[in-house]
């Protein structure tokens, strides 16, 4: 994994690509090690002593739509082993900060053996392209009390999210609890009321 901070806008987000090793027989990438990665400080992830505790596996058909997350208390590494992703990152730290600020919202597409590290505070999603298996580190192990979201289509954050040929309306595949996430500035007030 080759980590940097290389062409995002947002605080501690961080783009990488695996280095693959090919021949015949098929081929090896190392997707983490703590060393290339280093400290994840706390202005990156928003957290004191932050460590990977739990991996995941997600996979999704093409033109399912997971988000947009939030979590107050886990940075994510994600890696693309399979497919393609155009990948949602909301920075919602500045509205938390000052009501009238706007948050700040990156999307960025990631293929096989690409990565992303998402600090505490920014919301993510993604709109699966392909068929995708994503790879997921997390700095929490889930309990379900730091689920926290916004609508994916909310108009007051503009997330460019293109059409999904194939559905009768263009609309993506969603889950229940996506389908039925508040709006960002209702999810802010709520975060400031408790």
């Amino acid at each position: 994994m080759i980590p940097g901070e290389a062409g995002s806008r947002l605080v501690g987000v961080r783009y990488g690509k695996l280095n693959r090793i090919a021949d015949l027989r098929g081929s090896f990438a190392e997707l983490w090690r703590a060393t290339t990665f280093g400290e994840i400080g706390i202005e990156a992830a928003g957290l004191p002593d932050a460590r990977f505790v739990q991996a995941n596996l997600s996979t999704s058909a093409r033109g399912v739509l997971r988000g947009l997350h939030y979590h107050r208390r886990q940075l994510d590494y994600w890696t693309v082993v399979g497919g393609r992703a155009l990948v949602a990152l909301v920075d919602v730290r500045p509205v938390l900060a000052d009501s009238e600020a706007h948050a700040i919202v990156e999307t960025r597409e990631l293929g096989d053996g690409e990565s992303v590290t998402i600090p505490t505070g920014v919301a993510h999603g993604f709109l699966a392209l392909d068929p995708l298996s994503l790879l997921y580190l997390v700095t929490n192990e889930y309990d379900g009390t730091d689920e926290l979201g916004f609508a994916w289509d909310d108009p007051a954050v503009g997330i460019p999210w293109p059409a999904v040929p194939g559905t009768p309306d263009g609309r993506p595949v969603l889950s229940d609890r996506d389908r039925s996430n508040p709006t960002l500035r209702d999810l802010v007030e709520r975060l400031r009321g408790s």
